[in-house]
């Protein structure tokens, strides 16, 4: 059905407003007796063997929605019930923001990506607090969460913690964005001092709550070795739970017109890969990282599980392939069947005798 109906109208509308329409299709499904069901038989996979525990909380799938489709926490329940087994809302900020002027966000079918600057568009935090109070037990949220545009880079902490502190117990894990499509120097935004400032308050605060939310650090795959070494130099150092790797990259495509923002989709799947490889060796292995940037295919999500990750996320696949690429990356997560061996059975059957009768 989305290859046939949903696909071509979506890719007629401006990359924008399609996701709009989705947003509202997937808001009147929640809406509609028994939508959600339906949904769920459409296209979830349910096996207890997908069931995966990450720095102690219980996914029933380790297959994610990334962050960037669902802004404002508006349809994680619905997403849920489609199959995914946890849903990461945001970018939030604070303050509510209208980004960048459009069009900000662009498809291009011949290399199937998305490149976006949209700056984090989103309808701020009471916005968003509405509605994640709703119950969403059946699946995890997480909430990806960053500074206002407007915030100097001092104050950023500030807005950081105010996020964190309200929406601490309504979400299930959080990611702080420190690789947004609006930010103009990564050399700031990833540098040790930036991040620590970040992190501390919230880990402060946390240590007075009796409920443990994980926190994580979103990154840019454009980080060098070296960068990408300080990083998880912190996740070590500090009561860090885990990285995101990666957001999209903010380089472009030879000929690519639109070169604003970053840009997701095939072939960053390698590079994500890559990160993935290096942080799980350079950390031992022992800390969960999700990764997340270019994968199209079961293929390259299973290599994304042998590089590390924990968990994976989806994003501009789902884009160009509908639900069916995530109904397709749970099955090939699921144990081969082994074929029945038929053991044989001695025959009772009493078998001729080759000795001569007796008086014959």
């Amino acid at each position: 059905m989305f290859r046939y109906v949903l696909r071509p109208i979506l890719f007629a509308l401006k990359a924008e407003q399609a996701h709009r329409l989705v947003i509202w299709l997937l808001r009147l499904v929640g809406w509609l007796p028994g939508g959600r069901w339906l949904l769920g038989r459409c296209c979830a996979v349910e096996d207890p063997a997908l069931t995966r525990e990450v720095f102690g909380v219980k996914f029933r799938n380790p297959i994610g929605m990334a962050a960037g489709i669902d802004r404002n926490g508006e349809v994680a329940v619905e997403l849920g019930a489609m199959g995914f087994g946890f849903v990461e809302v945001g970018t939030l900020t604070p303050n509510p923001q209208s980004g960048n002027p459009t069009p900000r966000m662009f498809r291009d079918e011949a290399t199937r990506t998305v490149r976006h600057h949209t700056g984090h568009a989103n309808r701020g935090l009471k916005s968003a607090l509405r509605h994640l109070r709703r119950d969403h037990s059946g699946v995890v949220v997480g909430c990806n969460i960053a500074c206002n545009a407007s915030t100097p880079p001092e104050e950023a902490p500030k807005d950081v913690l105010k996020l964190f502190r309200n929406l601490y117990q309504y979400v299930d894990y959080f990611a702080v964005n420190v690789s947004g499509d609006d930010i103009r120097d990564e050399e700031v935004s990833h540098s040790e001092g930036y991040m620590r400032a970040l992190l501390e308050p919230l880990f402060d605060f946390r240590r007075g709550q009796n409920q443990y939310r994980p926190i994580l650090l979103k990154i840019s795959p454009d980080l060098t070795d070296e960068e990408v070494d300080r990083v998880v130099d912190i996740l070590i150092g500090t009561p860090l739970d885990g990285i995101v790797a990666a957001n999209g990259t903010a380089r472009r495509l030879a000929n690519e017109q639109h070169t604003l923002g970053r840009r997701c989709g095939e072939g960053l799947a390698a590079r994500s890969v890559e990160l993935v490889h290096r942080i799980h060796t350079r950390s031992g292995g022992t800390y969960p990282i999700i990764g997340s940037g270019g994968m199209m295919s079961p293929t390259e999500v299973q290599a994304m599980f042998e590089a590390g990750a924990s968990l994976v996320q989806l994003c501009t696949g789902l884009i160009y392939e509908g639900p069916s690429l995530l109904k397709e990356v749970c099955q090939s997560l699921l144990p081969t069947p082994q074929p029945e061996t038929v053991s044989e059975v001695p025959s009772t059957a009493e078998e001729p005798s080759t000795q001569p009768d007796e008086g014959a």
